[in-house]
């Protein structure tokens, strides 16, 4: 296999980290000393490309990266022995230092370990810029991390991206491929470009050819079943016992399994009375959820299971011979962006209750409204009020 190409085509250049614009705007502000907060926290989606952000536009900025991460050492006394010396430490080159914390998810926030606390502690001493690497920065065990950093949010890289650079890998290694088995790669990754180039050595390394005999090694991998192929298996049979093994070999969830057939009902039964029928049998697959969040009787998982499968194939009077053409739902992405809306909205209130001393379900109901008036309509409260409580500019954006 020779070297790893994750690492091979690693991004040289801030340049070369596409479709993440406003992030890397923040983060060259942050370590070119444009801000005023003593940390940023880079965050988003597994395989975005938020690490090698911080190392281009650090190389670009004369800084040295001195990377840790947090998953190594999660206790108080640990943090505080590694990440404490380093920033105490001088550049080993005279030059500026970054400290860069990849997946603090792994912190704890209790008091039994403190991570979080130490972090906290650690980043309000630091003479050194600290970039911390999150998935998920919005936990509540991050309030007071959040409150010293601003947020770079870091979005799904689109497929097409992806294929583009799938495609200067396969010309680059000389690797014979098909175009619609390397856009299905790029696909499946479901945005994650480091996913998606360690697919494609996977498959294509060795053989240098990219065909469905090489993609079979993958399908292997992934326990030899696709999204689109176990859908092939409830629309297009009218055979319970074939629909009930669809989903056998799938690794998506029962949440994603939902929204695959809601998504392609419509493409598939044609017939009003059909269609009528299927949503029908997911309305009753979706009660059954709810009563497992509200009761936790898991038993009913085996219901919700042959409702979307069987329920599904048998709410059809005939096979329909269209040919499938099944894709992936957007409402993924869609309620990702929403989580991440509502999550810089309970940011905003937890830094509001902090000044106004009053408790964050407060400052959602009464002051962030008047806070969203304020910032529509008058721009220079606005600017005093964002410098006093620390806005960052996702924050500034979703009030405006």
């Amino acid at each position: 296999m020779g070297e790893i190409w994750i690492v091979k085509y690693a991004p040289r250049k801030s340049s070369e980290i596409v479709g993440q614009d406003a992030a890397m705007r923040q983060l060259r502000d942050f370590i070119g000393g444009r801000s005023t907060r003593k940390a940023i926290i880079l965050h988003g989606p597994y395989g975005c490309g938020k690490t090698a952000a911080a190392y281009t536009v650090a190389d670009e900025s004369g800084y040295e990266v001195v990377e840790m991460n947090a998953s190594d050492f999660r206790s108080k006394a640990r943090i505080n022995e590694v990440v404490g010396n380093a920033m105490q430490q001088q550049s080993l080159f005279h030059k500026g230092k970054i400290i860069l914390i990849d997946e603090i998810d792994g912190l704890s926030g209790t008091k039994d370990r403190g991570g979080v606390q130490a972090i906290t502690a650690l980043v309000k001493e630091s003479t050194f810029p600290v970039v911390l690497v999150a998935n998920n920065p919005f936990d509540s065990k991050f309030s007071s991390l959040r409150r010293l950093a601003s947020l770079a949010s870091f979005d799904p890289i689109d497929y097409n991206v992806i294929y583009g650079v799938l495609e200067k890998i396969c010309k680059d290694e000389k690797i014979i491929f098909d175009e619609m088995l390397l856009k299905s790669l790029a696909r499946r990754a479901g945005g994650d470009m480091r996913a998606a180039i360690n697919d494609l050595q996977t498959v294509a390394g060795a053989g240098r050819k990219l065909d469905k005999e090489a993609m079979s090694v993958l399908s292997g991998r992934n326990q030899g079943e696709s999204m689109p192929s176990a859908l092939i298996k409830v629309f297009k049979t009218t055979d319970a016992a074939i629909a009930l093994a669809a989903f056998n070999e799938v690794r998506e969830d029962i949440d994603k399994q939902f929204l695959w057939i809601a998504e392609n009902l419509p493409k598939e039964y044609s017939n009003p009375e059909d269609l009528a029928a299927a949503y029908d049998v997911l309305s009753r697959a979706d009660v059954f959820k709810g009563r497992i969040r509200r009761q936790q009787h898991w038993r009913f998982l085996a219901y919700i299971s042959q409702l979307l499968t069987a329920g599904v194939a048998l709410s059809k009077k005939e096979k329909y011979k269209k040919p499938p053409n099944y894709t992936a739902t957007s409402r993924l992405l869609e309620m990702y962006k929403a989580k991440m809306k509502y999550m810089r909205r309970k940011s905003i209130a937890e830094k509001l209750a902090s000044h106004t001393h009053t408790s964050s379900r407060a400052a959602l109901q009464h002051t962030l409204p008047y806070l969203q008036h304020v910032f529509r309509h008058d721009g220079d409260m606005a600017s005093g009020i964002a410098q006093q409580l620390e806005l960052d500019e996702e924050e500034i954006d979703w009030l405006e």
